[in-house]
């Protein structure tokens, strides 16, 4: 949800048990001004914020003029100050593919797992279990890393690809209409285009190239299972939520740019998803 409009943007996702208490909002409304003036960010969202057993991680991303390009993520411990987070890469994917369980809700914390290693020593190979520690900071870029890439969302039209490349923010959005905001096919996944690249030019052919140049929600496996959508307050407000990362909830007000996406939960992915359908 865009930091400029967030006291409204948080009561429209009310429905999603964020429980900030008016204290918090009023820090996280001054602090993310504060954030993208200092850091020259083109825009700045709230990202969510993930539940920990002793504290709890409030996360912000900056975005740039082109808004596929990487995203900034900063995460603070009481909404006032806040930290720039390293960018995700396969190294930090791979080292906490094997952490479980609560966060805790201490950057510093270090979990420990052991794994199966070959050591060479001389000619021979063998196999010696190694302790591995993990810092939570580094569990945090790994999970909001994954937590986007899987179902961060923005509704069709809401951004536009020109001839040169970079996605802007589209000035003209007036929301979707009724009727569009019921389909899944009506919302697009917040990142670059994975499904998309492997289309062939006839199943492309009735895509604007301006509009539909992300992957829509409609092609996400399992189908008809990886999301629920319901109209709430008399259809006046359009709402998604994940059932494989639950806690994400995504909102929109049809025939206004009011839209966006907070996720609070702690961090856990539904891994039964797949058996419950």
């Amino acid at each position: 949800m865009d930091a400029e409009s967030l006291l409204l943007s948080l009561e429209l996702a009310s429905g999603s048990g964020q429980g900030l208490s008016p204290d918090s909002r009023a820090s996280l409304l001054t602090s993310l001004l504060l954030v993208k003036r200092d850091y020259r960010y083109d825009r700045v969202l709230f990202w969510g914020r993930i539940l920990g057993i002793v504290a709890d991680y409030y996360i912000a991303q900056g975005l740039s003029e082109d808004q596929l390009a990487p995203r900034k993520t900063l995460y603070s411990l009481n909404c006032t100050d806040w930290s720039l987070l390293p960018p995700a890469t396969e190294e930090t994917m791979a080292q906490t593919a094997m952490v479980k369980g609560r966060f805790m809700g201490d950057p510093s914390h270090e979990y420990e797992h052991t794994e199966i290693q070959k050591v060479n020593e001389g000619e021979k190979i063998f196999e010696e279990e190694v302790v591995v520690q993990v810092k939570e900071e580094t569990r945090l870029v790994s999970i909001i890393d994954q937590i986007d890439q899987a179902v961060a969302i923005i509704p069709r039209g809401a951004l536009f690809k020109t001839p040169f490349g970079p996605s802007n923010v589209n000035r003209t959005f007036e929301g979707l209409s009724l009727s569009e905001a019921k389909k899944l096919s009506s919302y697009f996944h917040f990142r670059e285009a994975i499904d998309l690249k492997n289309k062939t030019l006839l199943e492309k052919a009735d895509l604007d190239p301006s509009l539909d140049f992300m992957d829509s929600l409609e092609h996400d496996i399992p189908k008809a299972g990886s999301w629920s959508i319901q109209m709430e307050r008399g259809n006046a407000l359009v709402v998604l939520r994940s059932l494989l990362w639950p806690g994400l909830t995504f909102y929109h007000a049809p025939r206004t740019k009011n839209y966006g996406y907070i996720y609070v939960g702690t961090g856990e992915k539904n891994l039964d998803l797949p058996f419950m359908l």
